[in-house]
Formats: C-alpha cells, sequence, structure tokens
C-alpha cells in the first residue's frame, strides 16, 4: 500500500485477489485427479503421459484461467524455474548430462550479464529487475546519466579540500589546545580519510561524482554491510531461543563463515563491476553499453560466495523474458499467443510428473510444498502399480518421505 492507510477499494480488491488465488490453487488441485481419472476412463489404460503429465497439463490450463492475468507471467516464471532444475535432474538421472563444478555461477554471470547489457542500453526498464539492478549498480551506470551531467553533484577538487583544510586552520583559536577525546578524534579522522578518496583522480568520461576509487569502495561496503546485516538478523531469528538460554552463543552468531557468504556477494559484485567499468572507461577513453560484457561476466564470479540453484535460474529466465519482449518490440520474433499460458502449463506438468513418477528428482521444498497443499494425498497415490515403468517409483517414494521428513498419511485421515 506504499506506506499508507489502505481505501475501502484498495481493500476489497486485496481480498478478491487473495479469493481468485485461493480458487486458482483449489482447481489446479481438484481437476488434477479429476483429468486422471477421465483419461483413465477414455484411454482404458495408465501409460507414462496419462498418468501425471497430460492430466496435470489440462488442470493447469483450467485454473490459470481463472488466475488475475496480471499474475500469470509472475506465476509462470516460478514454476519454470522449478522445471528448469527438476528437467536437469532428470537428464543427469538418466546420466544424460553430468553437473558441472560451478555451473550455478557460470548461468548468474552469463545472465547478468545480459541484464545488464540491457541496463545500459536504451531499452525501456518497466521490468522490476531493473529497480534491483539500480539498487545494486548504482543509478550511474544507467543509460542517460553520462548526458546529464549537470545534475550530478559536483566532483570534489583536492586543491579546494586542502584550501578548505587549510581556511579551518586559520579560524582557529590561538588559545592554548585541550587533549580531544577518541569520540572527537575517530569520526573526524574518519572524514578526512573519507574526504581524501573522494578527491582523488576520476576520468572525464565517468558519470558519477567523486573518484573511481570512493566510487567502488561506497558501493562495496554499503552492499556488504546489508548483506551481512541481513544473514546476521536471519540466523538470530533462527536461534533465539537457543540464545536467550545460552547467551555466550550471541558471538558466534554474530562471527561466523556463512554470516559472510551474502555480504561478501553482494559487495563483491558491485566493487568488481564499478572497477571493471571505470577502468574501461579510462582505456577506451568512452563509455560504452558493450563495457557491462566484460564487468558483468567478471563481476558474476562473486557469486561463488552465495551460489544458489535458484537465484542462479531466476535471473536466467528474467534474462530470456527480458530478452524475449525486446525482440518482439523490435520486430525481430513475432508474439506466441498464449505463450505464457502455455508455459506455466507445461512447467506444471514436468512437476507434477516428477512428483508422481519419480520424486527423488523433484526439488525437496517444492515435494514439501506439494505434500502440504495436498494434505499429504501426493504421498498416499499407489507407487506400486508405477515401478511397472521401470522407474523404482515406490522405493523412490520412501526415499523422499524419509529425506524430507513428511509422512504417508492414512487414508482415515483424508476423509
Amino acid at each position: 500500500m506504499r506506506g499508507r492507510v489502505p481505501s475501502q477499494k484498495e481493500i476489497k480488491q486485496a481480498f478478491a485477489g487473495i479469493l481468485i488465488s485461493s480458487l486458482f490453487l483449489g482447481t489446479n488441485a481438484f481437476a488434477f485427479p479429476l483429468f486422471a481419472c477421465w483419461l483413465r476412463k477414455l484411454l482404458g489404460h495408465f501409460n507414462m503421459l496419462s498418468v501425471s503429465f497430460l492430466p496435470a497439463f489440462l488442470a493447469s490450463y483450467v485454473a490459470i484461467l481463472l488466475e488475475r492475468p496480471s499474475r500469470r507471467s509472475l506465476l509462470a516464471l516460478y514454476v519454470t524455474n522449478v522445471a528448469t532444475e527438476t528437467l536437469f535432474r532428470m537428464a543427469a538421472w538418466r546420466g544424460l548430462v553430468h553437473p558441472v563444478p560451478y555451473g550455478q555461477v557460470l548461468i548468474f554471470a552469463a545472465a547478468m550479464t545480459a541484464l545488464l547489457y540491457f541496463y545500459r542500453g536504451r531499452q525501456a526498464k518497466r521490468d522490476s529487475m531493473f529497480s534491483l539492478l539500480r539498487f545494486v549498480v548504482g543509478p550511474y551506470e544507467e543509460n542517460g546519466y553520462a548526458e546529464n551531467r549537470e545534475d550530478l553533484p559536483s566532483v570534489v577538487d583536492p586543491q579546494e579540500l586542502q584550501s578548505s583544510g587549510s581556511a579551518q586552520k586559520i579560524r582557529r583559536p590561538t588559545a592554548r589546545r585541550k587533549p580531544r577525546s577518541l569520540l572527537y578524534v575517530i569520526p573526524t579522522g574518519f572524514y578526512r580519510i573519507i574526504r581524501k578518496i573522494q578527491g582523488l583522480g576520476r576520468h572525464t568520461v565517468c558519470p558519477h561524482p567523486f573518484s573511481c576509487t570512493y566510487y567502488t569502495l561506497q558501493g562495496a561496503v554499503r552492499l556488504f554491510a546489508l548483506g551481512y546485516g541481513l544473514q546476521v538478523c536471519l540466523h538470530i531469528l533462527m536461534q533465539a531461543r537457543r540464545a536467550v538460554r545460552k547467551p555466550s552463543l550471541l558471538p558466534k552468531l554474530l562471527i561466523h563463515r556463512k554470516a559472510f557468504q551474502l555480504g561478501a556477494f553482494l559487495g563483491g559484485f558491485s566493487a568488481v563491476f564499478k572497477m571493471m567499468s571505470c577502468l574501461l572507461r579510462r582505456i577506451f577513453n568512452r563509455d560504452s553499453k558493450f563495457h557491462a560484457v566484460p564487468a558483468g561476466l567478471l563481476a558474476g564470479l562473486a557469486f561463488g560466495f552465495f551460489p544458489d540453484n535458484t537465484i542462479a535460474l531466476y535471473v536466467m529466465w528474467k534474462s530470456l523474458q527480458i530478452l524475449y519482449s525486446d525482440s518482439i518490440q523490435k520486430g525481430y520474433v513475432p508474439r506466441i499467443p498464449g505463450g505464457t499460458i502455455l508455459l506455466f502449463c507445461f512447467s506444471t506438468s514436468v512437476l507434477f510428473h516428477a512428483a508422481v513418477l519419480e520424486p527423488q528428482n523433484l526439488r525437496p521444498s517444492y515435494w514439501k510444498f506439494l505434500h502440504s497443499l495436498s494434505g499429504g494425498r501426493i504421498a498416499v497415490m499407489d507407487r506400486v502399480c508405477l515401478d511397472a515403468f521401470g522407474m523404482g517409483t515406490s522405493k523412490a517414494l520412501n526415499e523422499v518421505l524419509a529425506k524430507t521428513n513428511t509422512r504417508l498419511v492414512a487414508y482415515s485421515e483424508l476423509l
């Protein structure tokens, strides 16, 4: 509600949205077994497609039509993200592909390079991803700032700093100096160091204020502090009971290896990108959106401090979505009617196929989601008869139940 009291109309819209989303989930859950039974009756048997994939596709198609159009792209992006990882797990389980060490880092670096290239170009930046990039790498790298240099804060001149410092010395009283406390000396010394760093050199084509060194360090320190603070706060909240019972654990919660991972990633990404951008501007004596390619690739390697498959795949699909939208606007590719709906239905079908026939290849968190959403019904479906397809489904189900700490619900509890 953007920090204000919502109106009666907005409250009604919020409740309507909740009801529509609930109807969407309920329809999907109800229609899946319904279509499975219908296909079984129509075909007279089950096969690899009719047991889960086709029923899920039809159920998803009916359900997504009930959801708000503004939510469909977000839902399609989420399930496609999970389905991509599931397809890779399925291929690796069959021996068709092999996991690449730090593969998620390479995916993130390549996808982020594409996003930064668009960020520095003249494309429309209505997507929320560009707002995130504007926060991480700063607004000065965005296209248009170099042409509006008069709107930027003035650059600090080292001679001006020295003259201002000498003027302050002249205005000081000649009375006997009193010893100063550390509360005065430390902030004053820190402020002088900052001013000196701000007054270092900056290339004429650099769009940012102050020196390149200050520009790089400021973003790195700010994002490192943000990432570290988020990790520590989250860890303290998760261990709050233990910390209250045993206060000696608090220093360990504040200083541990995992607490620095997110900060190192965010700070390192910002620092490397800004440093490389300034370096390339100095080397070629001009600014260019193509500088985002080497700078983005090197900055993306900082993802190695905080590797995560979900984030890497999300950034990859987000870059592909923006690339596809930009290509449509330029007339390079046609718009596929209902493409978002078809992508959602296909991705959901992949997830339901894995949940029923090969649950070992499904992301554990998504299995827990399906188990909770269905009230445990996804686990009580008979897997013994599905062993005929040769994938050891019943054995895999028992392993997944033990691994995810979920259980088989008794039939009496489902009534």
